[in-house]
């Protein structure tokens, strides 16, 4: 059930960066996640592709990112280690290596390229629609445009179970619920008197395109610098983004309905074209935003039973995360469903 049609809100404002390898988590359940994820990812595309018959734009050329200062290169180095030990291939690339593969950059100041060819990136929307498709031909019922209202709970013993959920509409029995409603998640767990607390952090992007591609056009990864992401999409289009603007403690509800800063997406495509002069020469042609949902007072994502409840599920606050760490989630949750 979702109040709005599929790929909406954080997802349809995503750029499906999946940084896995090339992220500072190596151990835990952050990397834990990660990794599951990372390993499903390759298998999912093509069986979901094969499914729908749907195309699924991705780029398995992996992650470039830019390193700008020398006192940052030790701790590439040791994360590099750390990576060989666990199977996974990251290569520092110096500056001439850089300019070989991606001619593209301006490399001033650049003291090092940090390659990650296992790390991905997928059309968060195209991605979702094809799960859609999917799942209802395995039988898999949607119900879009249906906010949930109520849940109908009996207590057995001293622990309440939710027996069916409620639309304006119609009542769905139910033998487990998952509440996956990213900042929606809030509102319904306080209905079940057990609040999860999640905040709104606003993010900004979008789409140039150029009469022709950027650099080598058989290599093109996506590129980050400064944690601004550049995302080749093919034929000469790209994404640029994202923005993550937080909002003041007190105004956090209010952000819900702010509209974002034209200077903060100005920001960021500048910092862009400092990296890729070539941008400065390409036509906007969309411009999005979305609230990403982040948890408070809890690490993200939040992927627990909810508490005080025999089968009522929480697998939402994945904040900047939420497109690499989608199949961990489902696999996560499916392993606990199946134990009962």
């Amino acid at each position: 059930m979702d109040r709005q049609p599929p790929a909406r809100g954080s997802t349809g404002a995503a750029l499906g960066v999946a940084m896995a390898v090339i992220s500072q988590k190596v151990k835990g359940r952050n990397w834990q996640l990660r990794e599951r994820s990372l390993q499903r990812y390759p298998a999912l595309i093509a069986e979901l592709e094969a499914l729908t018959g749907r195309q699924i734009q991705h780029n398995t050329q992996g992650i470039l990112s830019l390193c700008f200062e020398p006192a940052e290169l030790p701790r590439w180095q040791s994360l590099q280690a750390i990576r060989q030990q666990q199977g996974y291939r990251l290569d520092i690339w110096p500056p001439e290596q850089v300019a070989q593969q991606c001619p593209h950059l301006n490399l001033t100041n650049t003291v090092a390229g940090i390659y990650s060819p296992a790390d991905l990136q997928v059309h968060p929307a195209q991605l979702t629609q094809a799960l859609v498709a999917a799942a209802r031909q395995h039988g898999a019922r949607f119900h879009f445009g249906e906010p949930v209202v109520e849940f109908s709970l009996t207590a057995e013993s001293t622990t309440p179970y939710c027996r069916a959920v409620l639309t304006p509409s119609q009542t769905l029995e139910a033998d487990w619920v998952v509440l996956a409603a990213g900042l929606g998640t809030t509102a319904l767990t306080e209905t079940l008197k057990q609040s999860t607390a999640l905040g709104p952090v606003l993010g900004q992007g979008l789409r140039l395109h150029l009469e022709q591609a950027l650099g080598n056009p058989d290599f093109q990864p996506v590129i980050n610098g400064h944690d601004i992401h550049l995302v080749p999409l093919g034929q000469g289009d790209y994404w640029v983004g994202a923005t993550v603007e937080f909002p003041p403690e007190a105004d956090a509800e209010v952000m819900l309905t702010l509209h974002p800063e034209a200077k903060q997406l100005q920001a960021v495509l500048q910092g862009a074209i400092a990296y890729c002069p070539a941008l400065a020469q390409g036509t906007i042609t969309d411009r999005w935003f979305g609230l990403r949902p982040r948890p408070q007072a809890q690490a993200a994502p939040v992927i627990q039973p909810l508490d005080g409840y025999r089968n009522i599920w929480l697998a939402t606050g994945h904040y900047r995360n939420g497109v690499l760490l989608a199949p961990a989630t489902a696999l996560t949750l499916r392993d606990h469903l199946l134990k009962g």
